[in-house]
């Protein structure tokens, strides 16, 4: 009997469950459709790196997000500065704002045209960014996508 009314509930979990997702043919009543998705990296900076790791962004950084902004890939792109952060919290926010993800192919073709156009090897560009651990460390990194009102 236990069994019964534990698969029971386990339906009835199931039935609630599906009713909450969003089906195409709910789609039309929902008052949100998905929008842009905003890729964040959060950076703390370490004593005395400030400086130099705002060198890097005006220029190999920018030129990046400008070569990918030319490309289509991305939309815009903007650092944040967390002016209040607490104890444990990022000191920068790196955003990069695009309309859609790349697939797989389409992520290895850009690879490689990255790559084609950066003029380094893979090798090379994961040593530089391994040096830029005397100035900063990577703390976060989320992909959020905006809702926008129907």
């Amino acid at each position: 009997m236990k069994r019964i009314a534990g698969n029971g509930l386990l339906l009835l979990s199931l039935v609630v469950f599906c009713a909450g997702i969003q089906t195409p043919a709910w789609a039309g009543d929902y008052p949100m459709v998905p929008g842009d998705f905003y890729e964040i990296t959060g950076v703390k900076l370490k004593d005395g790196g400030g400086l130099a790791y705002a060198k890097f962004l005006a220029s190999e950084w920018k030129a990046d997000q400008d070569f990918a902004k030319s490309k289509g890939w991305i939309k815009s792109y903007m650092v944040l500065s967390n002016n209040y952060a607490r104890k444990g919290e990022p000191d920068l926010y790196l955003v990069t704002v695009s309309d859609r993800l790349p697939s797989g192919q389409d992520g290895d073709k850009r690879n490689d045209e990255y790559v084609a156009w950066k003029k380094k090897s893979a090798m090379q560009m994961e040593k530089e960014s391994g040096n830029r651990l005397e100035i900063r460390e990577i703390e976060t990194s989320s992909l959020l996508q905006e809702l926008n009102f129907r």
